[in-house]
């Protein structure tokens, strides 16, 4: 009986609502968080990346992957701290799809909890055309950058998307930046180090189209913060 769809959604929307228990286990979090210190230590760390599009890599040692050597990116550093993998999958799903703030705000705690060393002079979300914005009621997105303007004190900047582009998310790499094309628009000058924020880096190609049009906006250095960064191998 405890398999019951309804039983299911029923702890669901209770693991939402109780303030100061683990949103991922239910025992007493810690102090101010939104997680006990077990289910923070267990989470899907993105521990040895590529520097540049944070991008797992094999060997400790590695500062760039094999991609970013081959062909360099317009982004300078990416910052994913997770995997797109459970529970931080369901996390971003709930943020995305559900429009919980919950859950949005526990994805941008855990931002919080390792920023970028150096996060320029202002912040960009990567935009999401009007049509798919009015479909889905919020640019999750902008909707970090937002929270995270508030917490480090940098002002947001905005780009428009004008193009409306097929879903990315059966897509490879290659069918993405083809997809992006002309996307992306700026207004400039723009300051000389800006950072995008996003809530999933998957193969880096929606990155990497807005931080080119940022650059021939004026921007000397582009830099990308994630919430989590897909394995290699599952994008």
């Amino acid at each position: 009986m405890w398999e019951l769809p309804g039983w299911q959604q029923a702890h669901h929307r209770l693991r939402k609502s109780l303030p100061g228990y683990c949103a991922f286990c239910l025992a007493p979090a810690q102090l101010g968080q939104g997680w006990c210190s077990t289910c923070f230590t267990e989470l899907p760390w993105n521990i040895q990346c590529c520097e540049q599009c944070a991008e797992p890599v094999s060997q400790k040692a590695q500062r760039l992957c094999g991609r970013c050597l081959n062909e360099e990116p317009a982004l300078t550093c990416t910052q994913a701290n997770l995997l797109y993998q459970s529970p931080i999958k369901e996390l971003v799903h709930d943020f995305k799809f559900n429009a919980s703030s919950r859950a949005g705000m526990l994805l941008a705690e855990l931002m919080l909890t390792k920023m970028p060393s150096q996060l320029g002079t202002a912040l960009l979300a990567v935009p999401m055309h009007p049509q798919r914005a009015r479909e889905r009621g919020f640019n999750q997105a902008q909707w970090l950058a937002e929270q995270l303007s508030r917490r480090t004190g940098l002002p947001l900047i905005r780009a428009k998307c004008q193009k409306l582009a097929a879903s990315q998310r059966t897509l490879n790499r290659r069918e993405r930046v083809a997809n992006l094309h002309g996307a992306f628009s700026l207004t400039g000058p723009l300051p000389a180090h800006i950072t995008l924020i996003d809530d999933v880096v998957t193969t880096g190609a929606t990155g990497n189209a807005l931080a080119a049009v940022a650059r021939q906006s004026g921007a000397e250095r582009v830099d990308m913060w994630a919430v989590a960064r897909t394995p290699l191998g599952n994008n």
